[in-house]
């Protein structure tokens, strides 16, 4: 597979382009309601830059929506629950906000190499997966081990425990509609850029070797079939 410099240009312009993404995203449709649940497109971005830049390019964005995530639920204490627990348990919500997405878009970016050398398709499915598995498990492992202050938060272990159950319930079922639209938006994203990017290329090979000869000179382009075309070659 080719190795191409992570500070690139390219890179560069389309990293910007999936920060911006995951930032309007993550405050403003992160947290969608319909019918009781919420849906999720912040992910999205964290996929594909898992993608396109790997391990490293999918951890980063991951940080920014884990750290946009930390700041307005937490800090600025948009969601009640999660001010609470942070209250409570400062250093495990920290590490659960910030953690979940960083290392989901680090294994993402991972896998799809990994996959990408049998079947790019299939690879980004896997991605899209695995950063709305490892999202939901990395939060449902760090709910656990703060479920003291959950349990504090709900109310006496009585209801504590049915709404522990529902809230479980609920992270599940979101974590299916996160899966979803991961499976339904990342690939075809993906293959809409690769697809431009290969008519940019051929665009490009064309064009490099025209200016690199004088005139229209024996031998066609490898990308042109002229007697496809029904058309004699210009001399």
């Amino acid at each position: 597979m080719e190795k191409r410099q992570f500070f690139s240009a390219r890179n560069i312009a389309y990293l910007a382009v999936l920060l911006a993404l995951v930032i309007v995203l993550q405050l403003f449709a992160s947290a969608i309601p319909m019918f009781g649940v919420t849906l999720n497109f912040s992910l999205v971005p964290i996929v594909l830059a898992g993608i396109f830049f790997g391990m490293w390019g999918g951890a980063l964005l991951g940080l920014v929506s884990g750290l946009i995530t930390f700041l307005t639920a937490a800090v600025m204490g948009q969601e009640p629950s999660t001010a609470f627990l942070f209250q409570a348990s400062p250093v495990l919500l920290t590490l659960t906000c910030i953690g979940k997405t960083t290392i989901a878009g680090f294994i993402a970016g991972l896998f799809y190499r990994l996959v990408a050398k049998k079947n790019r398709l299939v690879a980004a499915y896997v991605a899209s997966v695995t950063v709305a598995v490892l999202n939901t498990g990395i939060y449902l492992l760090g709910i656990v081990l703060m479920k003291d202050a959950a349990a504090q938060f709900m109310g006496t272990e009585a209801s504590a425990a049915a709404v522990f159950l529902a809230v479980f319930a609920l992270i599940w079922l979101n974590f299916v509609l996160e899966i979803v639209i991961n499976v339904l938006l990342a690939p075809a994203v993906h293959r809409i850029v690769l697809i431009a990017e290969k008519q940019l290329r051929k665009r490009r090979g064309r064009r490099t070797q025209d200016a690199g000869r004088p005139g229209h000179e024996e031998g066609a382009l490898p990308d042109r079939d002229d007697s496809a075309a029904g058309q004699p070659k210009t001399e």
